[in-house]
């Protein structure tokens, strides 16, 4: 025999189907103040070992006529209907507000911002947030869960980052959150659940070791063949420093690299070669990415977009769907990147 037969939870199915009808019943805000309606309370395992002890010592004392055994018995039941009333507490009336995350690329962590307020004169202890896991999660990946856990003072506000990783490129909802508390004697969980609206753009995540810039494409009307480096045989668009020529056109994100090959080969700065770039343009084509998947060409193409943008070169995108005309600078840069997580 090779090992012992895993049977499959049969209930699991019906879990799944629970908590997909009980997520759509949640409506999605970047801001949610909890309610007595919007917070749960469960006992833990050792609120139930808890019980248990509770009842042994009922019936011991009813057995055997023991004050003192009534006495405690009623007291720690006294002081875990206290607790329950405080760890529920700890969570209602908190107001939390969600800052949107900026675009991040695929395979990275992407962190964002919530902010907790307590509008109280006592301070909220303990509380922690997470990503919800996902239906059908193993118990190791529910071990691994990441909590972010922290403490609101008294009539103000604490900022907790909470990460996860998007599992793709595109735009993409943030995932389900949930906030949960133990305080004071750990014996009840009481926790909430929370859809975000805000959404988060994620860019193909870029080659490690793509191959150079593309050839520069003549104009219309300009020389037949384009200009390719020297070196490495991709587009230039720069030359070395020469007396006389303005200070606007050197590449200083070249210059400042030391130990690279970020200066002329006499040693002086790295210009742009206007000419040059009048008579060629740069273009990231989709069909010159490769002859592997869609999403391996769109991989180069941001490393691509990513090293034209370093060397301050104009380029353009091509995309079977949409064309981006040659420019440079920041914005020109996000809207490449925009284009190639979207398509």
């Amino acid at each position: 025999m090779s090992g012992l037969a895993v049977f499959p939870n049969p209930l699991a199915p019906l879990r799944r189907r629970m908590r997909a009808w009980f997520e759509n019943r949640l409506s999605f805000t970047d801001q949610v103040e909890l309610t007595q309606r919007t917070v749960y309370i469960l006992p833990t395992r050792p609120g139930l070992m808890l019980v248990v002890t509770l009842l042994t010592l009922l019936v011991a004392s009813i057995n055997y006529q023991l004050n003192l055994g009534y006495l405690l018995t009623f007291l720690l039941a006294g002081s875990a209907v206290v607790g329950m009333h405080v760890c529920h507490g700890t969570l209602r009336g908190l107001a939390m507000n969600l800052t949107a995350p900026p675009a991040q690329y695929a395979g990275a962590t992407a962190t964002f911002d919530v902010r907790l307020t307590n509008t109280r004169r006592s301070i909220r202890h303990g509380i922690g947030l997470s990503v919800l896991n996902r239906p059908g999660a193993s118990a190791k990946e529910a071990r691994e869960t990441h909590w972010a856990w922290t403490d609101v003072p008294a009539q103000g506000s604490s900022t907790v980052k909470v990460g996860f990783t998007p599992p793709s490129r595109g735009l993409h909802r943030l995932p389900t959150l949930t906030a949960e508390t133990r305080f004071p004697l750990g014996t009840f969980r009481v926790w909430t659940v929370w859809r975000p609206a805000a959404q988060i753009l994620v860019y193909p995540a870029p080659e490690l070791h793509a191959p150079p810039l593309p050839p520069g494409e003549p104009r219309s009307g300009g020389a037949a063949v384009a200009t390719q480096s020297q070196s490495s045989g991709e587009f230039d668009g720069v030359r070395g420093y020469r007396r006389g020529d303005p200070m606007k056109l050197v590449v200083w994100k070249k210059a400042t690299r030391a130990g690279e090959h970020s200066i002329s080969e006499d040693g002086g700065l790295i210009v742009r070669d206007t000419q040059q770039a009048q008579r060629h343009e740069l273009w990231l084509d989709f069909k010159h990415a490769g002859a592997q998947g869609t999403e391996h060409r769109l991989s180069r193409l941001c490393a691509w977009v990513l090293r034209a943008d370093k060397l301050g070169l104009d380029y353009g995108l091509r995309l079977p769907s949409v064309e981006v005309k040659p420019s440079s600078g920041e914005a020109h840069k996000r809207r490449c990147l925009e284009v190639l997580a979207l398509c």
